[in-house]
């Protein structure tokens, strides 16, 4: 009897688990809501960014699963308004030694593998090449930008670090100094920025301490950024699984996810179990839950506990923090499509559309509260349709 409940309760449970289509709902409302996903960015634009690619390669995540042709049939529009027949990328500038470029290539990884286009092949390797001159401190960590010397940002270990990681796996597997850089991409931003106070890590720190944002004695930005943390998460989940067990340092990664994921645990929001805009201020005046960083944490913990990285216990904060963050940030409308017809659409609200640290963009709780927030952006959609995947698995 006991072992016909049981079985019971696991059929129900998976019917449950089955009957979970947000990932398909986001990705069927976002292509009907921008019908070509090389306008992520901007309706009249077609810019080479790092907000398409995600989106692009959650959805191409969604393709793998449902093998729904459209949507591979919009995601091939993406590849073929920017990579060139001669594996060149339109609007792709090297010189800018921008690290948000790279991420946009880890969409390619899986247009090569789908379709064994040499273009792509080409495209991948034109990337891995910026990473062989890209600016860097002293102790190899990259620059955010050439416009932003000596600076470590958590968003750009995700931006850089897990593309090396798939390249070097794919490409080069015996290249020992790449793996090197791999986990010294993870630790060295973790040093730079982990606050002792409260076991998170701060959004960036300048090396040089020049910046009016950085702390004159640590070069560390003022706050822990909520989508900082969900980047450099993801970036530690998405990298793990391409570096070999045997590499040095591996083991001191999966402890600073550990202590990533103790942090966030402490910092949630005790009634939802979703995150603040300001993770460092829970409850603060003016803070308020924010979408993009509660999807990443989802996310992340969901991987990471499948691939063992995690205790289990996380899965259960994760599973809890995704039905919460349903009933409070997905919502449907009607609107008219750039077709001009009427349909409802799954919406995804309440994601800081931008943050950054600059001389006019300070990094104070104030600042980042002020931000504007933006419905459906791709820096929340492309976590979300992740995490939903995650989720039916």
């Amino acid at each position: 009897m006991k072992q016909f409940l049981f079985l019971l309760l696991w059929v129900i449970s998976s019917a449950l688990m089955a009957k979970d289509n947000m990932a398909e709902a986001i990705t069927k409302s976002e292509m009907k809501r921008c019908p070509q996903a090389c306008y992520t960015d901007s309706p009249t634009r077609v810019k080479w960014s790092y907000t398409g690619g995600l989106k692009v390669g959650a959805m191409l995540d969604y393709y793998n699963v449902s093998k729904d042709e459209s949507v591979f049939k919009y995601c091939m529009q993406y590849a073929d308004s920017f990579i060139t027949n001669e594996g060149q990328i339109r609007s792709y500038k090297m010189s800018d030694y921008n690290i948000d470029m790279i991420n946009s290539g880890k969409c390619l990884f899986q247009f090569y593998q789908l379709t064994g286009e040499d273009r792509f092949r080409k495209a991948l390797t034109l990337l891995r090449t910026q990473l062989d001159t890209h600016p860097r401190n002293d102790d190899g960590g990259f620059w955010h930008k050439k416009i932003y010397p000596n600076q470590v940002w958590l968003d750009g270990v995700y931006m850089g670090t897990p593309f090396l990681a798939e390249y070097t796996y794919r490409f080069d597997k015996d290249n020992n100094a790449a793996w090197a850089d791999v986990v010294n991409q993870i630790l060295m931003a973790a040093r730079h920025t982990y606050d002792p106070q409260t076991g998170l890590f701060r959004h960036a720190c300048d090396v040089s301490r020049k910046m009016g944002w950085a702390d004159p004695l640590t070069g560390q930005s003022s706050h822990c950024w909520g989508r900082a943390l969900g980047w450099y998460m993801m970036a530690i989940v998405d990298a793990l699984p391409f570096i070999p067990e045997t590499t040095q340092g591996r083991d001191s990664i999966l402890a600073v996810l550990n202590t990533i994921a103790e942090g966030i645990d402490k910092y949630k929001d005790v009634k939802t179990g979703l995150w603040y805009q300001v993770l460092d201020s829970p409850g603060r005046q003016g803070n308020y839950l924010e979408s993009s960083c509660s999807a990443m944490f989802i996310y992340s913990m969901l991987k990471a506990v499948r691939l063992g990285y995690l205790s289990k216990k996380y899965r259960a904060l994760a599973k809890r923090s995704y039905r919460n963050f349903i009933k409070q940030f997905v919502y449907t409308s009607k609107e008219q499509l750039p077709d001009g017809t009427i349909d409802t659409l799954v919406n995804i609200g309440s994601c800081c559309a931008v943050a950054g640290l600059s001389k006019d963009r300070p990094g104070t709780f104030d600042y980042y509260i002020n931000e504007r927030k933006q419905d459906n952006d791709p820096k929340v959609l492309g976590p979300f349709i992740k995490a939903a995947l995650e989720i039916n698995r």
